[in-house]
């Protein structure tokens, strides 16, 4: 008999927890969004932005808004990389928006991340000169890995890549800041650039003229190609 009294307990206890839950549903089923939390400090997307893609949103309904899609409304935005979307009862909508990082330009037209994803933005707010970077769809991760590897090996002998081009036949070339071209081909990229390294503190080149372009396409050696020097660096020169 306790048994059985336990469990009709139980089950009228649970018939009355669902019958006020449900009342309570009907009683705020036309519960609206009143309130909007943009967290993350984003520094690229202005906030008026993000708040005109979620209002694209039917915010009408706490219960039936769908986060996903304000997810990707604001996801849309150029600068967005990704976007977290809470509901927080009873009537508040927080969304946490991460920016993209960029680190370089791509194909002139697009930009790079850390992760060497391609994102379309407009660079006109980057207070900081990127590097340019070139090649074939689908090669953005190669192209910026190399760059980034290249980059360090110059870097600790004093020299800046500023550029870096991959062909549709995977051929590369990096362009320094001091305006030297270099052609490495197609393998032993690193090995190539550390010939030039090696080689380039040592380097003697006619008067009144520069290195233009050197070819490391060789297994051993290297071609150098050399232009006439502009005239503001003769006259700098001369000042010397």
């Amino acid at each position: 008999m306790f048994g059985v009294s336990f469990f009709l307990i139980v089950v009228i206890g649970l018939i009355q927890i669902t019958a006020g839950v449900s009342h309570w549903l009907v009683e705020n089923k036309d519960a609206q969004i009143k309130h909007l939390t943009v967290q993350g400090h984003p520094k690229y997307t202005d906030e008026t932005a993000i708040i005109k893609a979620i209002k694209r949103a039917d915010l009408s309904s706490f219960f039936e808004l769908d986060v996903k899609h304000v997810q990707q409304l604001v996801q849309d935005l150029p600068w967005v990389a990704t976007v977290s979307v809470r509901k927080q009862w009873p009537d508040t909508l927080q969304v946490y928006v991460v920016e993209h990082d960029a680190v370089a330009h791509w194909n002139s037209d697009l930009l790079l991340n850390q992760k060497g994803e391609a994102f379309q933005a407009s660079s006109d707010k980057l207070n900081v000169d990127l590097p340019q970077l070139f090649g074939p769809e689908g090669s953005e991760q190669e192209a910026w890995l190399a760059f980034k590897q290249f980059d360090e090996m110059l870097k600790v002998n004093a020299l800046t890549l500023n550029s870096l081009a991959l062909s549709e036949r995977f051929s590369w070339q990096l362009w320094l800041d001091n305006g030297v071209r270099l052609n490495l081909g197609r393998k032993d990229k690193a090995k190539r650039v550390q010939r030039f390294i090696d080689v380039y503190p040592r380097m003697e080149h006619p008067e009144n003229a520069q290195i233009d372009t050197i070819d490391l396409r060789y297994d051993t050696g290297l071609a150098v190609s050399f232009k006439p020097m502009q005239e503001e660096q003769l006259q700098n020169k001369s000042k010397a």
